[in-house]
């Protein structure tokens, strides 16, 4: 078992953080809107699943997709750009929800949970099983929730079925929306990337700084990890380190929750490989932002 090194510079570059992103907040009483509920993303993401099976993958994508929604195929490409350029996609698709949250004010949520897919729909040999993540971004113009990012991971069939985690937003954490947007985006770019650093250090002791106690972890191959021991003890085991590289960031402008994704090369045991990573963020009461949920996208050449 590796020793995780507690490493105090991390910690203080977290606190720098942490006060930047309160100081870049506008202070003020927040209400929550009463009409924002976590069920709002997992209807949008049922109606999606619905969608699929009546119109197909390809068109049900290209229905509900945000303007700036991308898929990883292998790179980041839009959504719009990929299903328009590709014929009807064959096969059955079908998933359900089971881990969700939502901002405050309802402009950014996401969902996650198993999924199967099977080309032959008159066989059983050939499903496919594993997770799916998707991030939701309101559009304001329909008061809609649109698909801003989608990914997942195979993996074998779950032994067992997952418990649900629906969760309301914590008004309790937030403050007023910022003046200035740009900035409350500029400090989750500057987290993402300060994991990034810290993670060629040591993954172990970047993990156990930077993940939320509710934390969960995606990696192709193996059914989601949760909780930051059992994310650590799975990073030890498969003898894994990450070199990452930050493309894009957002925040919703109740500055609870954000996402951010970009590349990465991992290391397991001796084979290295390219990846696609996503990953949650959430902020908790000492205005720190922490990984609620990192997905990793295997880029299939």
């Amino acid at each position: 078992m590796n020793t995780i090194a507690h490493n105090p510079n991390t910690s203080m570059r977290r606190v720098v953080l942490a006060v930047a992103a309160l100081l870049s907040l506008h202070i003020t009483a927040f209400a929550q809107n009463p009409k924002v509920d976590v069920s709002k993303v997992i209807d949008a993401e049922k109606a999606f699943n619905r969608l699929v099976e009546r119109k197909g993958i390809k068109d049900a994508f290209l229905a509900v997709t945000d303007p700036e929604g991308i898929v990883f195929k292998p790179r980041v490409i839009k959504i719009t750009d990929f299903y328009s350029s590709i014929d009807k996609q064959p096969g059955a698709l079908k998933w359900e929800p089971k881990f969700a949250r939502i901002s405050a004010n309802g402009d950014l949520a996401f969902t996650a949970g198993p999924y199967t897919y099977q080309n032959d729909k008159t066989s059983e040999d050939d499903k496919v099983f594993g997770h799916y993540v998707s991030v939701w971004h309101l559009d304001a113009a329909d008061n809609k929730l649109k698909l801003l990012i989608d990914l997942g991971i195979q993996h074998p069939e779950a032994e067992q079925e997952e418990l649900i985690d629906f969760k309301q937003p914590d008004t309790s954490k937030h403050t007023g929306p910022s003046k200035d947007p740009f900035a409350g985006k500029g400090i989750i770019m500057a987290t993402d990337k300060t994991f990034n650093e810290e993670l060629t250090k040591s993954a172990l002791a970047s993990y156990k700084e930077f993940l939320s106690p509710e934390g969960r972890y995606y990696f192709p191959g193996f059914e989601p990890i949760t909780g930051p021991d059992k994310i650590m003890k799975f990073i030890n085991n498969e003898g894994i380190s990450i070199t990452a590289s930050t493309l894009n960031v957002g925040r919703s402008s109740s500055n609870d929750l954000a996402y951010s994704y970009g590349t990465a090369r991992i290391k397991k045991g001796d084979v290295v490989s390219d990846y696609n990573y996503v990953r949650i963020w959430e902020i908790d009461e000492n205005h720190r932002w922490n990984i609620l949920l990192e997905v990793f996208s295997a880029v299939e050449q």
